[in-house]
């Protein structure tokens, strides 16, 4: 009797630490690498004289990696630039006749001043005084003409300035800058191609830092926090290879676990997501499967 007892209970033991070890077994949760993706495209229309970039290279930022045919550009330049300098000559003929009107209006001002001085002496007439009023009333308003003449001349020469900064502007955009540091994932144009305003060129990605999207139960949600501290797993020839990932972002509400991550009992529970930040040693790859561990193993 006493050894069916120990039999017994030797057996129910084997049963519970191989309960225990098959459940330190399961993962905590499970997903995929993912990384911010842009896509970068033309801001200019024209034929791509170069483009100095292949897929699968780091590209810093700013880096100068192509440009686009900028030839017409300076042309239209050089013309609107020559156009500026004849409504300039016609803009200082104008200027020029406005200098004369005033030289002569200061004059008349002065013969006035004379004038009425020799009026307060007595040794002047009042038909001197209204034929130089009469002067100075006739050159202000020769001089209002004139800068009206002129007002035409000013907005076209501030309409052109406009047109040469829409110019300069689009000569910026001909060269192609990278503008975030990452890793070519994929090229979509070939030089000598003619491009237009936004004709995707290449896809980047920074993949120095991958993030790791894993779907959690409500009952885990209490043992992760933001900056907390987590073991990432993915499968290794040797086994499983182990990051240290910090948790960067938990969802506030829940859905549906996707279907391509848990098994079909488990798709219709409720999950919340978490992203996970992994700095990349050269192995993480996007879409790769890895695990989550809230303890290491």
């Amino acid at each position: 009797m006493k050894s069916i007892q120990y039999i017994t209970l030797l057996l129910w033991v084997t049963i519970f630490f191989s309960n225990c070890k098959n459940n330190s077994d399961k993962a905590d949760g499970y997903g995929n690498f993912e990384a911010t993706e842009i896509t970068i495209s033309a801001e200019n229309t024209g034929k791509l004289i170069s483009f100095q970039i292949e897929e699968g290279a780091v590209v810093k930022q700013n880096e100068f990696v192509g440009c686009i045919d900028t030839i017409p550009l300076h042309l239209k330049k050089e013309q609107l630039l020559i156009q500026k300098e004849v409504i300039n000559a016609k803009s200082k003929g104008v200027l020029s006749q406005i200098n004369v009107l005033q030289a002569k209006l200061k004059t008349a001002n002065t013969n006035k001043t004379r004038i009425q001085n020799l009026l307060k002496d007595n040794a002047g007439t009042q038909k001197q005084l209204d034929d130089v009023d009469g002067e100075i009333a006739v050159l202000k308003n020769s001089i209002r003409s004139v800068e009206i003449q002129n007002a035409p001349v000013v907005n076209e020469l501030k309409n052109i300035d406009i047109q040469i900064q829409q110019l300069n502007d689009q000569l910026e955009k001909s060269k192609i800058k990278n503008p975030v540091q990452g890793t070519i994932l994929a090229k979509y144009a070939e030089p000598n191609e003619i491009v237009n305003f936004g004709k995707p060129l290449y896809k980047i990605a920074d993949l120095s830092t991958m993030e790791l999207r894993v779907y959690v139960g409500e009952p885990q949600l209490p043992n992760l926090t933001i900056g907390g501290k987590v073991t990432v797993k993915i499968d290794d020839q040797k086994g499983m290879k182990t990051y240290e990932g910090t948790i960067s972002w938990i969802a506030s509400e829940a859905e549906f676990t996707p279907k391509m991550i848990q098994t079909k009992e488990e798709r219709v529970a409720l999950v919340y997501a978490v992203k996970i930040k992994v700095k990349n040693d050269g192995g993480l790859k996007i879409g790769m499967p890895a695990e989550m561990w809230l303890e290491q193993q």
